[in-house]
C-alpha cells in the first residue's frame, strides 16, 4: 500500500519536471535580438564593428603604401633626370675632346710631332704648345672618366628606385583588393543590420541592448566629446525643408550604417525606444538638467536606467524612421521630450567640443 502511494506522488513530480524542461528555451531556439543581447543581432552588430575597424586599418595601410610608392616613383624620376643631365654633360665633354683633337691636328698640319720639331724655328715653343694640348686632352679624359663613374652610380640609383617602386605598386594592388573585399563585406553586414533595425522599428519594439567590446581610442579624452568620431555635418539646427513639419531640431552627422555612436558626456539612459519619426533612438540625461538624443539608430548597446561615461558606445548609426539616408540625428534638450531642443552645436561648443 505504501508502495502505491509512492507511485501516486511520483507521477505529478515527473509531470512537473517534464513541463519545466519543455518550457526551457534551448540555445538554438533563442529569439534573435532577445533582451539578453545574445544571438544573431549581437553577432551582426559585432561583425559590423569588426569590419568597420578592419576597413579603417586597410584604408590607412593602402593610403600609406600609395604615398610611399609615389615618393619612390618621384625618387626614380629624380634619378632619371640627373642621369639624363649627366649623359648630356659627358656628351659635351666628348665634343670638347674631339674639338681639342681637331685643333691639334689642324695646328700640326697633319705632320708627325717629330717632323714639326725638326722644322720648327723654336722647338721649345713647339713643345710648350704640344704640352698644352696634352694637358687639355688629359683633363678632358679625366673629366669623362669621372662623369662616367657618376653616370654608373646614377643608373644604379635609378634602377633601384624603379624596382622598389614596382614592388610597392604590386603591394598596393594587393592592398586595394583587400580593402575592396573588406568594404564589400562591411556593406553587406551593414545592409543586414539595417534590415533587422527596420523590422524592430516596424514592430515598435526594440530587441534589447547589444553588448559590444569597445576598442581603445583617444576619442574619449575629456568630459565632453562629439557623438561620432569621423563625420561630415549635414542638416543643421533650425534649417527648413520639406522633410520636416517645422524647423530641424538637431544636428545631423552623415556617417555610414553601423558607425559607433557615443555618449557626449556622463549621464543616465532615460529612454530607449523604437518606432515613430526618430526610428530607433536613445535619450540621455546629463548633469545640469540637460538631455541629449541620438536618433535613426540601427542598434542600441545600452538599456534604460544605465549610467554611461563620456565617449562610451551607446549604439550604432543607421537610417531608421523618417530618414533619407544613413546619419545620426543629435539633439540637445532642456527636457527629455521632443520640442525642447536647443542649438546642439552651440551647446557642445560651450562644453569645449567644436564640430
Amino acid at each position: 500500500m505504501r508502495s502505491y502511494r509512492r507511485h501516486r506522488l511520483l507521477v505529478p513530480v515527473l509531470l512537473c519536471a517534464l513541463a519545466v524542461l519543455a518550457a526551457r528555451p534551448t540555445a538554438a531556439g533563442k529569439d534573435p535580438g532577445s533582451d539578453t543581447g545574445i544571438g544573431p543581432a549581437t553577432g551582426l552588430s559585432a561583425e559590423v564593428v569588426r569590419l568597420y575597424e578592419e576597413a579603417a586599418v586597410a584604408t590607412q595601410q593602402y593610403e600609406a603604401g600609395r604615398k610611399e610608392a609615389e615618393d619612390q616613383r618621384a625618387e626614380a624620376q629624380r634619378a632619371e633626370a640627373l642621369l639624363d643631365a649627366q649623359r648630356r654633360h659627358i656628351a659635351a665633354l666628348h665634343e670638347d675632346l674631339g674639338r681639342i683633337a681637331r685643333a691639334q691636328y689642324r695646328g700640326s698640319g697633319g705632320l708627325p710631332v717629330a717632323a714639326h720639331m725638326i722644322l720648327a724655328d723654336s722647338p721649345e715653343g713647339l713643345m710648350r704648345g704640344q704640352h698644352a694640348f696634352s694637358q687639355a686632352d688629359l683633363a678632358v679624359n679625366n673629366a669623362i672618366s669621372k662623369n662616367k663613374r657618376a653616370e654608373a652610380r646614377l643608373a644604379a640609383d635609378e634602377a633601384r628606385a624603379a624596382a622598389q617602386w614596382q614592388v610597392l605598386e604590386k603591394r598596393n594592388v594587393q592592398l586595394a583588393a583587400l580593402k575592396a573585399d573588406i568594404e564589400q563585406k562591411l556593406e553587406t553586414a551593414r545592409s543586414e543590420l539595417q534590415g533587422q533595425a527596420d523590422a524592430a522599428v516596424a514592430a515598435g519594439a526594440c530587441s534589447g541592448a547589444v553588448r559590444l567590446d569597445q576598442s581603445e581610442t583617444g576619442f574619449t579624452d575629456g568630459d565632453w566629446v562629439a557623438p561620432v568620431e569621423t563625420y561630415e555635418l549635414s542638416a543643421s539646427y533650425g534649417s527648413g525643408g520639406a522633410r520636416w513639419s517645422n524647423r530641424h531640431t538637431g544636428q545631423d552627422f552623415a556617417v555610414p550604417i553601423g558607425t559607433p555612436v557615443r555618449a557626449v558626456g556622463a549621464g543616465r539612459v532615460v529612454k530607449v525606444s523604437c518606432g515613430g519619426p526618430f526610428g530607433m533612438e536613445i535619450v540621455l540625461k546629463h548633469a545640469g538638467g540637460y538631455y541629449t538624443q541620438y536618433a535613426h539608430l540601427a542598434s542600441t548597446t545600452v538599456d534604460q536606467g544605465e549610467r554611461v561615461s563620456p565617449g562610451q558606445w551607446i549604439g550604432q548609426s543607421g537610417t531608421t524612421g523618417n530618414s533619407t539616408g544613413p546619419h545620426l540625428h543629435f539633439e540637445a534638450r532642456v527636457t527629455s521630450e521632443s520640442g525642447s531642443a536647443v542649438n546642439p552645436v552651440s551647446w557642445l561648443s560651450a562644453r569645449g567640443v567644436s564640430l
